[in-house]
């Protein structure tokens, strides 16, 4: 058994590689290939009376892998003047915690831990490129790129994968933050890259708009949306339900798993969670923010039952079932979320095959993860 770090990950993946594994895995869910497990957290009071305790969990198999990616946060939604973000931490701000365990779906041998936060990255920015290769209009050149941080990144690699982007306009609050973006990925991907001064600036014009924020509240208006255009996000909140409105094409990743009735304890876009079990009192459980946003884009995109026809998903796409993007005027719409577990699973099964044919990875014995007592 081995660990891969962050460092170890950094050097193994290209986004090329990331992009087209996931590919090939979310084709494998209409055949049985492959399978997950949506998202699901649990939510349990935290020594701050204005944070909260976070356990996420996704789960995923496809060829000889399975993987549960596991994260310990703390969570809080501080308030400023553009609205309320979510911060997280582990023990202290700064540090977090996030592992992958990968193991094999031959015989079940436990074969690795990978921290997440590279792969975490990568995995998403991937899925953004793969909604692209499938949606964007071919002659896509533009991106919009609402957020500066490491989503933001990821996204804009894997836009380069897919597509002949030569400009991109970048806004995020911290006027440093998206200036330090700006020149780091124009040395990075040889194009232009702006920083503007406000979102619709950013949005203005784009073929491809990628929402890459933390926001609880939207950051894109419905009538900014033109035609033609490509959109896409990190979080479920970053668009209103009147974006519906806007698309022609909707496509989401994956099932989100949000067929379940909701109860006092299972809610859906509480905190930022697509699905979340909770713990604690009434007074503790009113510090989480309960996003009216998430919750009403995701039941009328998301096609959450009451007679409501089937979204269609990226196998839809894939398969040619169903048409996608019809004519260059389309705007498009990925959500890109619903196959999580998955992604760790085609990602970091890669991500293993290449430390273990490098001979990389620190090693620590198998043993300690099994026993002779059945459980």
């Amino acid at each position: 058994m081995i660990i891969i770090d962050n460092a170890l990950v950094h050097e193994l993946l290209t986004m090329t590689d990331c992009i087209n594994v996931q590919d090939e895995a979310f084709r494998g869910l209409s055949t049985g290939r492959s399978i997950h497990r949506p998202r699901v957290d649990l939510y349990y009071p935290c020594e701050r009376d204005d944070g909260y305790f976070r356990w996420g969990t996704m789960e995923g198999a496809n060829g000889n892998y399975f993987a549960i990616r596991m994260k310990s946060d703390i969570l809080t939604w501080p308030k400023s003047g553009s609205g309320q973000t979510m911060e997280k931490y582990c023990m202290q701000p700064g540090t977090y915690c996030g592992v992958i365990f990968l193991v094999s779906t031959r015989n079940g041998e436990p074969l690795a831990f990978i921290n997440d936060g590279i792969l975490q990255h990568m995995r998403v920015g991937g899925g953004a490129g793969l909604g692209a290769k499938y949606l964007a209009r071919a002659d896509a050149q533009v991106v919009g790129m609402l957020g500066s941080g490491g989503m933001a990144r990821t996204y804009l690699d894997a836009f380069t994968c897919v597509r002949d982007i030569r400009a991109c306009r970048v806004y995020s609050p911290t006027k440093a933050h998206r200036e330090e973006f700006a020149a780091e990925m124009s040395a990075r991907f040889k194009i232009e890259v702006v920083a503007v001064d406000s979102a619709r600036e950013a949005v203005r014009g784009a073929d491809i708009v990628a929402a890459c924020t933390d926001s609880l509240l939207p950051v894109v208006e419905a009538e900014w949306l033109e035609p033609g255009m490509h959109v896409t996000n990190v979080n479920l909140n970053e668009f209103s339900a009147a974006v519906r409105e806007r698309v022609d094409v909707f496509v989401r990743q994956g099932s989100l798993g949000l067929d379940f009735p909701e109860t006092e304890r299972f809610q859906k876009g509480l905190g930022g969670s697509p699905a979340a079990y909770v713990g604690g009192t009434n007074e503790e459980v009113a510090r989480i923010p309960k996003s009216g946003t998430a919750s009403t884009l995701l039941r009328s995109f998301g096609g959450t039952g009451n007679g409501q026809a089937k979204v269609p998903e990226f196998t839809d796409i894939a398969a040619g079932t169903s048409a996608g993007r019809k004519s260059d005027r389309d705007i498009t719409f990925y959500l890109n979320a619903g196959n999580q577990g998955l992604q760790f699973s085609c990602v970091g099964g890669w991500v293993y095959e290449l430390a273990k044919k490098q001979k990389r990875g620190r090693e620590i014995p198998t043993e300690w993860f099994l026993q002779d007592i059945r459980d």
